[in-house]
């Protein structure tokens, strides 16, 4: 099973957003946060809150991801010469489990990083069980033969709620994902709006 800080379903309370747009997110019932004082009034977020905020968001959206995870990812985009803000949103869509996701072969993010690490997929015909492996421009992801008829990637196959974005070239009928390009931010189909700006505002201040 995928160790995880927290279950998805409080991940969405805690956020008051449905961040993955799944149709039995608790939040499309509730829009108010989990616990005996989720109904309290909301007080206006201080600036460093809205940071604060934009970063656990997008943290959670792929898969509650440590901070020591999401830190290094970050600090390779500052790094690098460009847009911090779009160049970690493009790191963070090379992550091996975020294609599996994107690609449909599984239903959620969760489930994406146990797929890859029980080795049901292959990238350019070796087997990867690394969530955060990051694949390349022209790097062709697979489902294993063994693993095609898991009825984890059945469901997913079905879900109608996301579309594969097009810097994934997907094969449905193989289960082949091509990795085409790093995405920028308004490339990625977020359910909700992610701030990756109010990230690097608050890694810069933090």
């Amino acid at each position: 099973m995928t160790k995880r800080t927290s279950a998805k379903y409080k991940i969405d309370r805690r956020m008051g957003e449905n961040i993955w747009g799944r149709p039995k997110s608790p939040v499309n019932r509730r829009d108010y946060g989990p616990g005996q004082h989720g109904q309290r009034r909301k007080g206006k977020l201080s600036d460093f809150g809205l940071q604060l905020r934009a970063k656990q968001k997008l943290k959670g959206y792929y898969g509650d991801l440590t901070e020591k995870q999401f830190r290094r990812i970050y600090g390779e985009a500052e790094r690098q010469r460009g847009d911090t803000g779009e160049l970690l949103i493009g790191l963070l869509e090379r992550r091996l489990d975020a294609v599996v996701y994107r690609a449909k072969f599984v239903p959620t993010v969760f489930a994406a990083r146990q797929f890859v690490n029980h080795g049901h997929v292959t990238v350019n015909g070796q087997k990867v069980n690394i969530p955060s492996y990051r694949v390349k421009e022209g790097d062709v992801i697979e489902v294993r033969d063994k693993s095609k008829q898991l009825a984890v990637v059945l469901e997913a196959l079905q879900l109608a709620e996301r579309d594969v974005p097009d810097y994934i070239d997907v094969n449905q009928g193989k289960l082949t994902a091509t990795f085409v390009r790093s995405p920028g931010l308004g490339d990625v189909p977020y359910p909700v709006q992610m701030e990756p700006n109010l990230v690097v505002e608050f890694y810069a201040k933090n």
